[in-house]
């Protein structure tokens, strides 16, 4: 809920709209600000087109009382009593059950103000018991509620060495089998690569969960910025499902945002060029996810401009990267690299950059997961905390699985690449 906290509070101050709610940026700024922000005139201000959801009041009530609480309607603020306890099963079939058709009742009236329902976007974490639980069970009901609807998603994952809780593997593995079926498109993100980033690139010694929220809020941004913002070449959910999905189970990404400076050297900091930014966007070190690109292939790629750019420069050089990089993406999808530019750039910076890469490579992380779930489920460890809400040994099997099986396609599709090289190879010889 913090990353979401963040993300809000930076695409208010890109619409020119203050933390009360009220107009403080150009009529052009707010106007592009519709499909976010929504004019309440009994309260003569604006607020964020959102639904705040939990199952204990504490992170809620924390939100409600910051400094952005009030962009937030207070209907569209739910939350249980008792938590979820790091229990998938809590939140998904007895504790989050209880106020589920409270939060369909918001959301469909969310909906019926919206002039184009685009989509849905959920921003939840994999390990904890109400982002995983919770999180599914609507993201299911919704699908239902909304079946020609985009459903995208931004996912905290449970990193290599940041762990919260000892039962994240079974929460993670029982979401990560949902969302292969119910979502579009899920950004992946973990503590390890924000730690990561903040240590080697941004030069944060000690980084807060401010500074992570900041990056992931940073990226969201991104990649909504061709949403809210007309631009030269534009995009929306759609399109950019449609672009980056070859197949309907691979719909996970990793994404990186550029650039990335450190403090102290913000005042050396010139205009990026089209080049610097990819750069930086095509190196390992600043995707938010802890998987190496370089171990997979990309399916398809997408990059999202902001700011004051030369169209023809930029097709020039993505083309050049994509040239003396094609042993990085499979030889099988034509055009896989899709551009999107929108002229009005982030907050103090006059270019940034995002990319999103539907890379095989990310099927390490799935790896990771799975294989420390089935270690546990060996043992048939904590499965009374599981089995106590209702849940049966035959869903472990059931979505141990069918991420196994994302895993396997993942592989395929990547060496379905080095294959077709490789019969080119033999042609030329």
């Amino acid at each position: 809920m913090y990353v979401s906290y963040k993300y809000w509070k930076q695409i208010a101050a890109e619409h020119g709209i203050d933390l009360e709610g009220n107009q403080v940026g150009t009529a052009e700024q707010l106007g592009s600000g519709d499909s976010v922000f929504k004019f309440n005139p009994d309260a003569n201000r604006h607020i964020a087109r959102a639904i705040l959801l939990d199952l204990e009041p504490g992170v809620v009530e924390a939100v409600r009382s910051g400094a952005a609480g009030r962009l937030f309607q207070p209907a569209n603020i739910i939350y249980g009593q008792s938590g979820a306890g790091n229990n998938w099963a809590k939140g998904h079939y007895t504790e989050g059950a209880e106020i589920v058709d409270s939060v369909l009742d918001v959301a469909r009236h969310e909906a019926d103000d919206c002039d184009v329902l685009q989509g849905f976007q959920l921003v939840h974490s994999l390990g904890g018991g109400t982002g995983s639980g919770l999180g599914t069970l609507m993201l299911s009901k919704l699908k239902e509620e909304f079946p020609d609807r985009i459903f995208n998603s931004f996912s905290v994952a449970p990193s290599a060495k940041v762990s919260d809780t000892v039962v994240e593997p079974y929460n993670a593995v029982f979401t990560l089998a949902s969302l292969i079926e119910n979502s579009e498109g899920t950004f992946l993100v973990d503590n390890e690569a924000l730690y990561n980033i903040c240590h080697r690139t941004l030069g944060k010694s000690t980084p807060t969960y401010s500074d992570l929220n900041g990056l992931v809020a940073q990226t969201m941004a991104g990649v909504t910025a061709s949403l809210r913002f007309p631009g030269q070449l534009n995009s929306d959910l759609r399109k950019l499902a449609i672009n980056l999905v070859p197949f309907p189970r691979l719909h996970f990404y990793m994404s990186g945002y550029a650039p990335l400076t450190r403090t102290q050297d913000a005042e050396f900091e010139f205009k990026s060029s089209v080049r610097e930014l990819m750069h930086q966007l095509t190196v390992g070190r600043n995707f938010l996810v802890d998987c190496d690109p370089n171990h997979g292939r990309y399916l398809t790629m997408a990059a999202i401009l902001r700011g004051n750019f030369s169209m023809n420069e930029v097709e020039t050089e993505f083309a050049a990267m994509q040239k003396k990089h094609s042993a990085a993406f499979v030889p099988w999808v034509p055009n896989n690299v899709t551009i999107s530019s929108c002229a009005i750039p982030p907050i103090g910076r006059e270019r940034s950059a995002t990319v999103i890469g539907n890379n095989s490579a990310i099927a390490e992380v799935f790896k990771r997961l799975v294989n420390q779930f089935e270690a546990m489920f060996a043992k048939r460890a904590y499965l009374h905390w599981f089995t106590g809400e209702g849940m049966d040994l035959q869903e472990f099997h059931e979505a141990s699985k069918n991420v196994r099986d994302l895993i396997s396609e993942y592989q395929q599709r990547g060496e379905m690449g080095m294959e077709a090289d490789q019969a080119v190879d033999e042609e030329d010889e």
